[in-house]
This record gives C-alpha cells, structure tokens and sequence, in this order.
C-alpha cells in the first residue's frame, strides 16, 4: 500500500529533552535525573553528537526543510549552564536552517533559573520561556514535592521579562490533594497580576511508580472529588476567557497570536523530530523512542548508534485515528482539508460510525470546513475522543 502524504512530510520541528532536576516532584513519572555537573557536561557532548548522527540520516527534503518550532523540556533544562546552552544552540543552528519567525521555548523552574541565565537564553535565540509554577499556594508546592514558592515565580517572571522575553507560559496544576477553588482563584489573580501571555492548566494524572501512587494506594492521598476538578476547570475557563484569553485547547489559553506553535504540532498530528534521553519522535510514518538510562544512552552514543530503544511503524489507519483525536482537542477542531490533504480520504467517510453516534448525542459540532467539540461537552472530551479508538479498521476507500 502506497504511504499517505501525511508519512512523506518532512519534519519542521525538534523536541530536545534534558532530563535534569533538582529534586523528583511527587506526581512525575518523566524521565529525569538528580545529577552533578561532571555529567550533564558529558550528556550535553553526548546529545550534540546525537544531533549530528540524526542529521546525517536526513533525506535532501529534510535537509532543506527548516525548523518552525524548537522546544526543550524534562527534567528542567534551566539545570544546563550558560556554555553548555550556547554550546548546544551552536550545534542546533550549524545543523539546521531556521526559519526567520522560529518559535523556541524552554521549559524553566522557577526556583532554579539562574539570574544570568535569561539574557544567555536571548542571546543564543530563545524567545519563549515556560514556568512550571503549577500553584501559588505555598502548602500545595511543599504536598506535590516542588522546592520553589510563590515569590519565586514572581521574580522568575520579572527576570524574564528584563531580558527580553515577551512570550511567557505558566503550567498550573488542578485536582491536587486538597487543593480547593480559593487556591486556583489565587493563582489565576496571580497570572493576571504578572500579565503572562500562555497558561496551561492540567488536571492531576497519578501515575505508576510515583510516590502519589503509593501514596494513594494506602489511602494517603486526600485527592478533590470529581465536582470539584470540574468547578476548577471551570472556574479557569471563566476567569481567563474574561481576561481576553481564548481556550485554543482543551487544557491551553493564549492572548492571540500567542498559542504554543509547537504543541500545535502534536496535535495536528504532523512529524517531529527528537533528541535525547526518553525523548519521542515521529517522522516518515515511524514514531520512536530514545533510551531512558543515561548509561544506556551515552553506550550507544559513545558506540555511534542512535539511542533509539523502539521505533514502530504506524500503519494508515492509527494516524487517521490519532489525527481525529489529538485535532479533536482543539478549539479549531480537525481541518477537513487537512485530513483529505494527509491521507487522501475524507474523515466522514472513514469514521462514519463514530460521527453518527457523537451526532446523535449531540456531542460534536461539524461544518464543511471542520469537526469540533463544542466547549460545552470538554467535561465529557475523553469520552468523544475515545470514540475514535480503533474505529477505522475495517474502512474500505471507495475505489
């Protein structure tokens, strides 16, 4: 069978992971490490040459395609000091060509950042920097396991302001152990106050092998019921809709024009590469996955392997499907245009069960340009978008 569009599109962005922290916060399951400085040096060398060898694997489409979207995550890549970023940025803008408006975000803690790191990040092509603030309640910080406070995030927002950034984010944190409305209003009067353009705001996942899902097994946990995550989420979608922000997403906010472009990309389903340890990527129809273990990693860097640890070919059907529910998170919705332009199909005809059935409840918004939620049912999004699991299996184009 003949590879979609989609499977031939060169990828425009790069996810780069450092896996560095300070501490584990109690809810994270990301791949992250406590580490001196001897080896985030080494692992700084060792993701440069992984950037190299990824490079010379680029067919001539990839190599004349620039990046629109660069975005280091972690761990907190604010632990890397200013040589090892110009070293790294150095590496990034000799391999790649970037394009002129490149959109380049680094997650950031608020704690940690150090004060001369902000005008470096400028200085090497960073404009847009994203706190992990998650509350502005100092007894939640210390319950979840983050070392900074709410005053932390205020200078770390100032800081970065003073050095030139005008795209700032916030992540915020909902249904934490004994978070109520008056500690989410807090924090939103505290973004208002420091007049961030970017908010995301996540509702607790507890995940395997932390210490909240230990925690919550013995009955430790004193987690909100669900009627109150949901007054939370609403009371979020409220507040910063008066604020002039817009819900481009289902857990996302943005003054205009400041949407994170390159989450955009997740969710439009489109190609990305990735480097470094954990990292994922997705191009020419393959998503892969990097090792986790440091040691693991720099053995198969160190032996001129990429350090990949699964790499799976996603069949035809699983990108319609993921297409329809990642875009389907959207405020936009899914571009019908897009999808025919993808796969060469159209997403009414492919996932004709699921739609009837969403239209019958009355759980999806549709016109001839797109399909949408409507933000009225985001409280039963999950439920809309796993219609679409494994939906399209037995779809047969029309010959």
């Amino acid at each position: 069978m003949i590879d979609p569009p989609l499977f031939q599109e060169p990828a425009r962005s790069l996810y780069v992971h450092i896996p560095f922290c300070q501490s584990r916060c109690f809810y994270c399951d990301f791949t992250t490490y406590v580490a001196d400085s001897s080896v985030k040096a080494a692992y700084v060398a060792r993701l440069i040459h992984e950037i190299e060898m990824m490079a010379a694997t680029f067919d001539d489409r990839q190599k004349a395609t620039p990046l629109s979207t660069i975005f280091f995550g972690g761990g907190t890549p604010t632990m890397l000091n200013d040589q090892e970023w110009k070293q790294i940025a150095h590496a990034i803008t000799t391999t790649f060509s970037l394009d002129e408006h490149v959109e380049w975000t680094v997650e950031a803690n608020p704690g940690s950042t150090a004060e001369q790191l902000y005008p470096t990040l400028r200085e090497i092509g960073v404009n847009r920097i994203s706190f992990g603030a998650q509350t502005f309640s100092e007894g939640l910080l210390q319950t979840i396991g983050r070392l900074h406070d709410a005053r932390d995030v205020m200078r770390a927002v100032k800081l970065a302001k003073e050095a030139g950034f005008t795209r700032i984010s916030l992540d915020l944190m909902l249904g934490l152990p004994e978070q109520t409305l008056d500690d989410v209003k807090e924090a939103l009067d505290a973004c208002k106050t420091l007049a961030i353009s970017h908010l995301s705001a996540y509702g607790l996942k507890i995940e395997e092998g932390t210490p909240f899902a230990d925690w919550q097994r013995k009955g430790l946990l004193p987690l909100p019921d669900e009627e109150d995550e949901v007054a939370m989420y609403e009371m979020v979608r409220s507040v910063l809709q008066k604020q002039g922000f817009r819900q481009y997403e289902i857990s996302n906010f943005a003054k205009k024009g400041e949407e994170a472009r390159h989450n955009l990309t997740y969710w439009r389903n489109l190609p990305y590469l990735a480097v470094g340890a954990g990292a994922h990527g997705y191009v020419l129809g393959e998503r892969y996955e990097n090792v986790k273990s440091l040691h693991q990693y720099a053995a198969m860097i160190d032996e001129g392997r990429l350090p990949r640890q699964a790499q799976t070919v996603v069949s035809m059907a699983e990108a319609m499907e993921d297409e329809m529910m990642l875009g389907l998170r959207l405020e936009q919705g899914v571009i019908l245009a897009d999808f025919h332009r993808h796969f060469g199909v159209h997403a009414q005809e492919v996932f004709a069960k699921p739609l009837h059935s969403l239209r019958q409840k009355g759980w999806i918004a549709e016109d001839e340009q797109r399909i949408w939620i409507d933000p009225a049912y985001y409280e039963v999004s999950n439920a809309i978008i796993a219609a679409f699991i494994q939906s399209c299996e037995d779809f047969v184009p029309k010959s």
